[in-house]
């Protein structure tokens, strides 16, 4: 019984839920370093929030690689390592646009243009609400561009 459950391998539904957890763990852990970085030097040492999203981004791109194809994704077998990278990255690429794209309509083009939200709120709080928004759209774009063109089939 003991080397039964040693040997199971989830497959199926089960599969995508253990993915999806393992996932969400690899992105938690991704958002706390992009979010970090993106608050120190937005928030901390006064950077430009567009440029901090990118720093912060790239920072959390590279860990989230390296976890999500130890611990998340089963690699292909007919892609080498260099060529996961580069997609891994040019999927990532997009990710980032996505992630400027809401960065940029929240704070200049819904924070600065409407007075009521800019005297409620301060630019700290609506900086970190715009990443957190951003971070959770481009975290299921993630996973299922990562999920069709990253892990084996």
């Amino acid at each position: 019984m003991r080397e039964q459950s040693r040997n199971y391998a989830p497959t199926g539904k089960n599969k995508l839920l253990q993915q999806i957890i393992r996932f969400g763990f690899v992105g938690v852990l991704s958002f706390v370093v992009d979010f970090g970085v993106y608050n120190i030097l937005c928030n901390l040492l006064g950077v430009h929030y567009l440029i901090a999203g990118i720093a912060g981004f790239v920072i959390s791109v590279i860990v989230n690689y390296l976890l999500s194809m130890k611990f998340v994704f089963e690699g292909r077998d007919d892609i080498s390592k260099a060529r996961e990278f580069i997609t891994f990255v040019f999927l990532s690429v997009i990710g980032l646009g996505v992630n400027e794209l809401v960065l940029f309509i929240s704070i200049d083009g819904i924070y600065h243009h409407w007075a009521w939200l800019s005297s409620w709120l301060a630019i700290g709080w609506a900086n970190a609400i715009a990443k957190l928004g951003a971070t959770a759209i481009v975290m299921v774009y993630n996973f299922i561009t990562r999920k069709i063109f990253l892990e084996k089939h």
